[in-house]
């Protein structure tokens, strides 16, 4: 299939940019990478009126650490810059293997990660990520700049927390303790696809007791936005991450996470192959840390 027909216009500066998604005589949308909204467009699942490509904007090209430690990814920026990136594959190494696992070379070459984001496909990997790492998301729009964090910023299936007349200009991560451990896990039918769940975990360990002083467990294609799960985490704080520890979080995973039945899989198989996924991030994330 083909589009409809639409206008396009590539602005050069986040105001000119913010200015065409306030007209409220057509509809638009935003294209940075194209991986999302191409496809939706000849599926004719998207009508836009006018396209705003604004990968041209200078200024969200923009990829650093800022003198507080915190990493910015700008609203054009390719995930494969992202991952490749010495500074994010040092310091947030967690990013960058779930960047690995989105679909295949040539997808991430294009995409950017805050298209992914914005887009926010339950089953994908970069939101669960950004929720694990407690991300805060930059949205531009006519009544001016607000931050939004990670747990408020993904509302539903494709729907997080920017207006239609708004623009996410970038994506911030702080800084993470030096004795943290990570892993990202997920179950897919086939290498590149969406996965079937998934999930990350964050554990910082107590150099003094030996324990896991702060964790964090968070989920994909467990439920229409990422889910993090306080139960898990309790059952790792003040432990050793050990063999009984993982088991209570698995119970926990099993317990709690209530994922829907579709075509890709059952919610059983779902919820089961999440506690699995889940005890074997956890003694990645504990031996790394």
């Amino acid at each position: 299939m083909k589009p409809t027909s639409f206008d396009y216009i590539a602005p050069s500066t986040v105001g000119e940019a913010v200015a065409l998604l306030a007209d409220e005589t057509r509809e638009a949308k935003v294209m940075a990478g194209g991986q999302s909204l191409i496809p939706m467009l000849n599926m004719r699942l998207a009508r836009p009126e006018l396209l705003v490509d604004i990968s041209r904007i200078p200024e969200l090209g923009s990829l650093h650490v800022d003198e507080s430690g915190a990493l910015h990814i700008g609203a054009a920026v390719r995930q494969a810059h992202a991952a490749a990136d010495h500074a994010v594959r040092d310091g947030w190494p967690l990013l960058a293997a779930a960047i690995g696992h989105i679909g295949h070379p040539q997808i991430r070459s294009r995409g950017t990660v805050c298209g992914s984001l914005v887009h926010h496909d339950p089953a994908a990997e970069l939101p669960t990520a950004a929720l694990a790492l407690d991300a805060r998301f930059v949205i531009a729009g006519p009544r001016g700049t607000r931050t939004v964090a990670a747990e408020d910023f993904f509302v539903a299936t494709f729907v997080t927390a920017v207006e239609a007349d708004e623009l996410l200009t970038e994506v911030v991560f702080p800084p993470l303790p030096a004795d943290h451990g990570w892993a990202f896990e997920e179950l897919t039918r086939r290498h590149g696809d969406f996965a079937t769940v998934g999930v990350a975990v964050l554990l910082e360990r107590d150099e003094a007791t030996d324990t896991v002083s702060t964790a964090r467990v968070v989920f994909c294609g467990a439920g229409p936005v990422p889910v993090r799960l306080p139960a898990a985490e309790d059952a790792l704080v003040g432990t050793d991450a050990g063999e009984q520890a993982r088991a209570a979080a698995a119970r926990a995973a099993l317990a709690r996470l209530t994922p829907s039945d579709d075509v890709h899989s059952t919610a059983t198989h779902r919820r089961e192959s999440a506690a699995h996924l889940l005890v074997r991030a956890c003694t990645t994330a504990w031996e790394r840390s």
